[in-house]
């Protein structure tokens, strides 16, 4: 037995903590870097400022002293001169003598117009930081350089241990600061995070008690920007499926009264013509059980066809429709009928034979037929239909003596019919016309006057203002 792969998911919470802390880690590693960066040159530029200013103490200190060079020991500093063999080394060279210099001495380096600045190591592997200046001896009593006085270059070194010490310290101070937040966020994100996405679990709370058994429950409006959109578009998909399932149930209801109702007719004529036979031929029986049938089938039709333009499935499709061939052709269908019943079709077309309307075709079809099919079958018998089409619309009337005022507003409900006069109708007819008169976007108004019941189709700005003014 093959089974399908079970689909991989992912905890919507987990991947925003992972991210988070990635992206607080990138950042505050970014940050670290940059101020140790910055610690280290600016703590480096004051190690050697503070080098040079030593350097330039001692240089200061050398001048010629009856034609010989030396450096004024009575003045110097402690710190700085004759040195420390602890913290700092140097070597004063003039020409290609050696004035000063200490046991041990910085590794060669040359020197320029400006102060050079190196890393050095002694022999016994003791990090150091070298300056190297060059400069000319002043003579005694003088501050400026003697004339003719040789060139002097001075190797001045500091031990950078407590420097690389101090830096190193920061560094770990940076690293275990960045560690530690990384850590706090770590454990800190899943609460934030459970928090934030608090509203999409009262979402979820929400959709759990909405289902085919209760219909028209919605979501509640969100106050997250991110939410409300999707909130507002899940609510507008559950109103389309509770309409489609309202229509479905209506659907379901209505075929089963109508199929129970014939069905109970044709159960009957069985069970009588079974226990007392009637004598009648058999092609009797079966033209009224084919009209049963007929009845049956044209309910069906009716249904499905509302159905589908209710659903919008049925969608218009505009084009020039004459007139005078689509009332002739509605008229030719239901002369039958009202020969039947002994009813007179009396069509007046006031408008010109060449008169066009925009519509569909098909759906204006299934507006005229069922309005004059109504009339014929509700007219009493032997009475006349009247049918008048103008360049606004067409109107259907016929003598109504049964009908009251109250009883308009029920026309277009499906199944609705005036007493037993509708027998053999299942008062589909004008829930079809209404309807598709909806997607043609034309007014479908009833008037009681006298016993005579109108039926208007308008279109155009009559049928605009006749929408503008009906209730609801």
């Amino acid at each position: 037995m093959i089974t399908g792969r079970k689909k991989q998911t992912f905890s919507l919470r987990a991947r925003l903590t992972l991210l988070l802390a990635l992206a607080v880690l990138v950042v505050f590693g970014a940050a670290a870097k940059i101020v140790d960066w910055r610690a280290d040159t600016e703590m480096q530029q004051r190690f050697d400022a503070s080098l040079l200013s030593r350097a330039q103490s001692l240089a200061a200190l050398t001048q010629i002293e009856n034609g010989r060079i030396a450096v004024d020991a009575d003045n110097a500093e402690a710190n700085v001169f004759p040195g420390n063999a602890d913290t700092s080394w140097y070597e004063l060279r003039c020409g290609d003598n050696v004035v000063a210099r200490t046991s041990e001495v910085p590794p060669s380096m040359a020197a320029g117009v400006q102060p050079v600045f190196a890393d050095a190591e002694l022999p016994g592997g003791r990090s150091l930081r070298v300056v190297a200046v060059r400069f000319a001896p002043a003579a005694e009593g003088h501050r400026v350089a003697a004339p003719g006085a040789p060139a002097c270059q001075l190797r001045y070194a500091l031990d950078r241990g407590p420097l690389d010490d101090l830096l190193g310290t920061l560094d770990i101070i940076l690293l275990g600061s960045l560690l530690g937040a990384c850590v706090l966020v770590m454990l800190v994100t899943p609460w934030l995070v459970r928090r934030g996405l608090r509203p999409l679990a009262v979402l979820d709370r929400a959709m759990a008690e909405i289902g085919p058994d209760a219909p028209g429950g919605r979501l509640p409006a969100s106050g997250t920007t991110e939410l409300a959109p999707l909130v507002a578009r899940i609510n507008e998909v559950l109103a389309r499926m509770d309409a489609g399932l309202a229509r479905e149930r209506q659907f379901a209801s209505g075929l089963a009264h109508e199929f129970r109702t014939r069905l109970a007719e044709l159960r009957t004529l069985v069970d009588v013509e079974t226990r007392y036979p009637s004598g009648r031929d058999a092609h009797s029986l079966l033209g009224e059980v084919g009209s049963i049938g007929a009845e049956l089938e044209a309910t069906v039709t009716a249904l499905l066809q509302l159905t589908r333009i209710q659903s919008g499935l049925e969608q218009s499709r505009s084009e020039r429709v004459p007139l005078s061939p689509l009332l002739a052709r509605v008229c030719a269908r239901r002369q039958d009928a009202a020969r039947a019943r002994g009813v007179r079709i009396e069509s007046d077309p006031a408008c010109k034979r060449d008169f066009a309307v925009e519509a569909d075709p098909a759906l204006l079809e299934i507006v005229l037929d069922n309005l004059l099919g109504n009339a014929v079958a509700y007219v009493p018998a032997g009475g006349v239909v009247g049918l008048r089409a103008s360049e606004w619309g067409i109107e259907v009337c016929n003598a109504a003596p049964a009908l009251h005022a109250g009883d308009l507003a029920n026309f277009g409900q499906r199944f609705w019919r005036k007493g037993a006069q509708g027998a053999g109708h299942a008062g589909l007819g004008l829930a079809l016309a209404a309807a598709a008169a909806r997607v043609l976007k034309m007014a479908l108004s009833y008037a009681l006057e006298d016993g005579v019941l109108r039926v208007t189709l308008s279109w155009g700005a009559d049928a605009d203002s006749r929408i503008a003014r009906a209730p609801g």
